[in-house]
């Protein structure tokens, strides 16, 4: 996927053409379940704004979520009992798949300890 000046050049390069084969030739495709293609507009439109100078993340009204949605710091048990951080959530804090995490279980509460991480509570 092309992004920055890169993004910029290809876009005016090919001048006139539909929305979907711009997207496309500038590498914003993914594969459905099944093989289908699929053009990811939105990570286009704002690979290009952020080209254009327009950046998005953390603002000055807190931090944002998916769509500039503010983050509710709120999360819901799923029917299967699942507890969902989401997203947005691992990408602020700049986690990767693999970390791993103690779960200290206090009154109503849960907290998330990094790993071989000091707990500053105890």
């Amino acid at each position: 996927m092309l992004v920055g000046t890169e993004l910029l050049a290809k876009v005016k390069e090919l001048g006139e053409v539909s929305k979907s084969e711009l997207v496309r030739s500038c590498g914003y495709v993914s594969s459905k379940k099944d093989g289908a293609e699929r053009l990811n507009f939105t990570a286009f439109y704002e690979a290009l704004l952020e080209a254009k100078g327009l950046h998005f993340g953390v603002g000055t009204g807190g931090a944002m979520g998916k769509a500039g949605r503010k983050l509710s710091y709120t999360a819901t048990v799923q029917g299967n009992g699942n507890l969902l951080i989401g997203k947005a959530y691992t990408t602020l804090l700049n986690l990767e798949p693999g970390d791993e995490f103690e779960i200290k279980l206090g009154r109503k509460q849960i907290r998330l300890v990094p790993a071989g991480a000091a707990d500053e509570e105890e």
